[in-house]
Protein backbone atom coordinates (compact mmCIF):
# COMPACT_ATOMS: atom_id res chain seq x y z
CA UNK A 1 0.00 0.00 0.00
CA UNK A 2 2.86 2.41 0.83
CA UNK A 3 5.72 3.45 -1.47
CA UNK A 4 8.93 4.76 0.15
CA UNK A 5 10.18 6.89 -2.73
CA UNK A 6 13.60 7.69 -1.24
CA UNK A 7 15.55 5.31 0.94
CA UNK A 8 19.19 4.33 1.29
CA UNK A 9 18.97 0.60 1.88
CA UNK A 10 22.27 0.53 -0.01
CA UNK A 11 24.45 2.19 2.67
CA UNK A 12 26.60 0.25 5.15
CA UNK A 13 24.22 0.89 8.05
CA UNK A 14 21.38 -0.97 6.27
CA UNK A 15 22.68 -3.04 3.35
CA UNK A 16 23.81 -6.10 5.37
CA UNK A 17 20.28 -6.40 6.78
CA UNK A 18 18.42 -5.61 3.55
CA UNK A 19 16.39 -8.84 3.39
CA UNK A 20 15.20 -8.45 6.99
CA UNK A 21 14.38 -4.76 6.54
CA UNK A 22 12.39 -5.46 3.37
CA UNK A 23 10.32 -8.06 5.22
CA UNK A 24 9.73 -5.69 8.13
CA UNK A 25 8.58 -3.05 5.67
CA UNK A 26 6.04 -5.46 4.19
CA UNK A 27 4.68 -6.13 7.70
CA UNK A 28 3.91 -2.40 7.98
CA UNK A 29 2.30 -2.36 4.50
CA UNK A 30 5.27 -0.82 2.69
CA UNK A 31 5.01 -2.68 -0.59
CA UNK A 32 7.47 -0.70 -2.74
CA UNK A 33 10.59 1.39 -2.29
CA UNK A 34 13.08 3.34 -4.40
CA UNK A 35 16.69 2.89 -3.29
CA UNK A 36 18.75 5.97 -4.11
CA UNK A 37 22.39 5.65 -5.19
CA UNK A 38 24.52 8.79 -4.99
CA UNK A 39 28.09 7.66 -5.72
CA UNK A 40 29.75 4.68 -7.41
CA UNK A 41 29.43 2.23 -4.51
CA UNK A 42 25.86 3.08 -3.53
CA UNK A 43 24.75 3.06 -7.17
CA UNK A 44 26.07 -0.48 -7.60
CA UNK A 45 24.28 -1.64 -4.44
CA UNK A 46 21.05 0.07 -5.47
CA UNK A 47 21.13 -1.76 -8.81
CA UNK A 48 21.90 -5.03 -7.03
CA UNK A 49 18.88 -4.61 -4.79
CA UNK A 50 16.49 -3.65 -7.58
CA UNK A 51 17.67 -6.61 -9.63
CA UNK A 52 17.06 -8.94 -6.69
CA UNK A 53 13.69 -7.76 -5.36
CA UNK A 54 10.54 -7.11 -7.34
CA UNK A 55 9.44 -4.48 -4.81
CA UNK A 56 12.56 -2.34 -5.21
CA UNK A 57 13.40 0.26 -7.85
CA UNK A 58 16.56 2.29 -8.34
CA UNK A 59 17.15 6.02 -8.51
CA UNK A 60 20.76 6.83 -9.35
CA UNK A 61 22.79 9.98 -9.76
CA UNK A 62 25.57 12.06 -8.22
CA UNK A 63 25.04 13.80 -4.88
CA UNK A 64 26.08 17.47 -4.67
CA UNK A 65 28.49 16.72 -1.83
CA UNK A 66 30.31 14.44 -4.31
CA UNK A 67 30.28 17.00 -7.12
CA UNK A 68 34.05 17.51 -7.07
CA UNK A 69 34.54 13.86 -8.11
CA UNK A 70 32.16 13.95 -11.09
CA UNK A 71 33.87 13.19 -14.42
CA UNK A 72 33.03 12.48 -18.04
CA UNK A 73 33.66 8.79 -17.36
CA UNK A 74 31.19 8.78 -14.47
CA UNK A 75 28.62 10.47 -16.65
CA UNK A 76 29.10 7.90 -19.41
CA UNK A 77 28.59 5.11 -16.88
CA UNK A 78 25.49 6.79 -15.51
CA UNK A 79 23.98 7.12 -18.98
CA UNK A 80 24.34 3.36 -19.44
CA UNK A 81 22.99 2.49 -15.98
CA UNK A 82 20.06 4.88 -16.23
CA UNK A 83 18.70 2.89 -19.16
CA UNK A 84 18.35 -0.29 -17.10
CA UNK A 85 14.70 -1.33 -16.77
CA UNK A 86 14.29 -0.79 -13.02
CA UNK A 87 15.98 2.62 -12.86
CA UNK A 88 12.99 4.94 -12.54
CA UNK A 89 14.61 8.36 -12.00
CA UNK A 90 17.93 10.21 -11.86
CA UNK A 91 19.26 11.55 -8.57
CA UNK A 92 19.75 12.49 -6.03
CA UNK A 93 21.22 15.60 -7.56
CA UNK A 94 21.08 19.24 -6.59
CA UNK A 95 22.82 21.67 -4.26
CA UNK A 96 24.11 21.42 -0.70
CA UNK A 97 25.53 24.58 0.86
CA UNK A 98 25.47 23.14 4.38
CA UNK A 99 28.38 20.73 3.97
CA UNK A 100 30.18 22.95 1.46
CA UNK A 101 32.26 19.98 0.25
CA UNK A 102 32.47 21.32 -3.32
CA UNK A 103 32.57 24.91 -4.62
CA UNK A 104 29.18 26.29 -5.56
CA UNK A 105 30.25 26.71 -9.18
CA UNK A 106 31.19 23.02 -9.36
CA UNK A 107 27.91 21.96 -7.76
CA UNK A 108 25.99 24.12 -10.26
CA UNK A 109 27.84 22.61 -13.21
CA UNK A 110 27.33 19.01 -12.10
CA UNK A 111 23.67 19.71 -11.34
CA UNK A 112 23.07 21.16 -14.80
CA UNK A 113 24.95 18.33 -16.51
CA UNK A 114 22.79 15.74 -14.77
CA UNK A 115 19.62 17.65 -15.56
CA UNK A 116 20.52 17.52 -19.24
CA UNK A 117 21.21 13.77 -19.08
CA UNK A 118 17.83 13.20 -17.42
CA UNK A 119 16.08 15.29 -20.05
CA UNK A 120 17.78 13.38 -22.87
CA UNK A 121 16.73 10.06 -21.33
CA UNK A 122 13.25 11.32 -20.42
CA UNK A 123 13.65 10.48 -16.74
CA UNK A 124 12.28 12.41 -13.75
CA UNK A 125 14.79 13.83 -11.29
CA UNK A 126 15.16 13.53 -7.51
CA UNK A 127 16.41 16.81 -6.07
CA UNK A 128 18.55 17.30 -2.97
CA UNK A 129 18.33 20.86 -1.65
CA UNK A 130 20.00 22.00 1.56
CA UNK A 131 20.41 25.67 2.41
CA UNK A 132 20.30 26.41 -1.32
CA UNK A 133 16.63 27.01 -2.07
CA UNK A 134 16.89 30.03 -4.37
CA UNK A 135 19.72 28.63 -6.49
CA UNK A 136 18.03 25.23 -6.73
CA UNK A 137 14.84 26.85 -7.95
CA UNK A 138 16.71 29.01 -10.46
CA UNK A 139 18.61 26.09 -11.98
CA UNK A 140 15.51 23.88 -12.18
CA UNK A 141 13.67 26.69 -13.94
CA UNK A 142 16.53 27.50 -16.32
CA UNK A 143 16.99 23.81 -17.18
CA UNK A 144 13.24 23.42 -17.82
CA UNK A 145 12.55 20.69 -15.28
CA UNK A 146 8.93 20.75 -16.39
CA UNK A 147 10.04 18.73 -19.43
CA UNK A 148 10.64 15.65 -17.28
CA UNK A 149 9.24 16.37 -13.83
CA UNK A 150 10.64 15.21 -10.57
CA UNK A 151 10.71 15.21 -6.79
CA UNK A 152 11.70 17.78 -4.21
CA UNK A 153 13.16 15.17 -1.88
CA UNK A 154 13.03 15.70 1.90
CA UNK A 155 11.14 18.95 1.44
CA UNK A 156 11.60 21.13 4.53
CA UNK A 157 10.92 24.73 3.56
CA UNK A 158 7.67 26.70 3.62
CA UNK A 159 4.47 26.84 1.58
CA UNK A 160 5.75 29.81 -0.45
CA UNK A 161 8.51 27.67 -1.87
CA UNK A 162 6.20 24.69 -2.12
CA UNK A 163 4.04 26.71 -4.51
CA UNK A 164 7.10 27.85 -6.45
CA UNK A 165 8.33 24.30 -7.02
CA UNK A 166 4.83 23.07 -7.79
CA UNK A 167 4.66 25.74 -10.50
CA UNK A 168 7.70 24.04 -12.08
CA UNK A 169 5.76 20.76 -12.14
CA UNK A 170 7.57 19.17 -9.21
CA UNK A 171 6.25 16.69 -6.64
CA UNK A 172 6.73 17.36 -2.94
CA UNK A 173 8.12 14.46 -0.90
CA UNK A 174 7.82 14.46 2.88
CA UNK A 175 9.64 12.28 5.37
CA UNK A 176 10.15 11.99 9.14
CA UNK A 177 10.60 15.74 9.50
CA UNK A 178 6.82 16.11 9.23
CA UNK A 179 6.47 14.24 12.55
CA UNK A 180 8.85 16.57 14.41
CA UNK A 181 7.28 19.01 16.87
CA UNK A 182 9.77 21.71 15.83
CA UNK A 183 8.80 21.58 12.12
CA UNK A 184 5.59 23.64 11.88
CA UNK A 185 6.33 24.83 8.33
CA UNK A 186 6.59 21.25 7.07
CA UNK A 187 3.32 20.38 8.78
CA UNK A 188 1.70 23.28 6.93
CA UNK A 189 3.14 21.97 3.67
CA UNK A 190 1.68 18.54 4.44
CA UNK A 191 -1.75 20.08 4.75
CA UNK A 192 -1.44 22.31 1.69
CA UNK A 193 0.26 20.25 -1.03
CA UNK A 194 -2.19 19.10 -3.75
CA UNK A 195 -2.97 15.43 -3.30
CA UNK A 196 -1.74 14.54 -6.80
CA UNK A 197 1.69 16.05 -6.06
CA UNK A 198 2.33 14.43 -2.68
CA UNK A 199 4.92 11.70 -2.12
CA UNK A 200 6.29 10.03 1.02
CA UNK A 201 9.78 8.79 1.87
CA UNK A 202 12.07 7.88 4.76
CA UNK A 203 15.57 8.92 3.61
CA UNK A 204 16.58 5.98 5.82
CA UNK A 205 18.81 5.56 7.74
CA UNK A 206 18.43 9.30 8.41
CA UNK A 207 15.58 11.51 9.70
CA UNK A 208 13.77 8.85 11.70
CA UNK A 209 10.15 9.81 12.39
CA UNK A 210 8.44 9.87 15.75
CA UNK A 211 7.92 7.63 17.67
CA UNK A 212 11.44 6.35 16.88
CA UNK A 213 13.27 9.64 16.49
CA UNK A 214 16.89 9.31 17.56
CA UNK A 215 17.18 5.72 16.37
CA UNK A 216 18.24 4.35 13.00
CA UNK A 217 15.58 4.86 10.34
CA UNK A 218 14.38 2.12 7.99
CA UNK A 219 11.88 1.85 5.09
CA UNK A 220 9.12 0.39 7.29
CA UNK A 221 8.91 3.69 9.13
CA UNK A 222 7.46 5.48 6.12
CA UNK A 223 4.20 4.27 7.63
CA UNK A 224 4.60 6.78 10.47
CA UNK A 225 5.19 9.56 7.94
CA UNK A 226 1.97 8.58 6.17
CA UNK A 227 0.06 8.40 9.46
CA UNK A 228 1.12 11.92 10.43
CA UNK A 229 0.18 13.33 7.02
CA UNK A 230 -3.19 11.57 7.26
CA UNK A 231 -3.74 13.13 10.68
CA UNK A 232 -2.81 16.60 9.45
CA UNK A 233 -5.03 16.32 6.36
CA UNK A 234 -7.86 14.66 8.32
CA UNK A 235 -8.09 11.66 6.02
CA UNK A 236 -7.40 7.96 6.45
CA UNK A 237 -4.03 6.26 6.26
CA UNK A 238 -5.45 4.16 3.43
CA UNK A 239 -6.24 7.27 1.40
CA UNK A 240 -2.73 8.66 1.83
CA UNK A 241 -1.20 5.29 0.95
CA UNK A 242 -3.31 4.85 -2.16
CA UNK A 243 -2.80 8.42 -3.41
CA UNK A 244 0.94 8.63 -2.83
CA UNK A 245 1.54 5.21 -4.39
CA UNK A 246 -0.51 6.21 -7.44
CA UNK A 247 1.48 9.45 -7.68
CA UNK A 248 4.79 7.58 -7.53
CA UNK A 249 3.78 5.05 -10.16
CA UNK A 250 2.56 7.80 -12.46
CA UNK A 251 5.84 9.70 -12.10
CA UNK A 252 8.04 6.60 -12.35
CA UNK A 253 6.80 5.48 -15.73
CA UNK A 254 9.20 2.51 -15.79
CA UNK A 255 7.75 1.11 -12.56
CA UNK A 256 5.08 -1.58 -12.63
Amino acid sequence: MLFDTHTHLNVPQLFPEAATLIEHAKELQVSRMAVVGFDTETIEKSLELSNTYDSIYSIIGWHPTEAATYTDKIEEQLVTQLQLPKVVAMGEMGLDYYWDSAPKSVQHDVFRRQMRVAKELKLPVSIHMREATEDTYRILKEEHVEDMGGIMHSFNVDTYWMEAFLDLGMHISLNGIVTFKNAPEVKEVAKAVPKDKLLIETDAPYLTPAPYRGRRNEPAYVRYVAEEIARLREVSLEEIGKQTTENALKLFTKAK
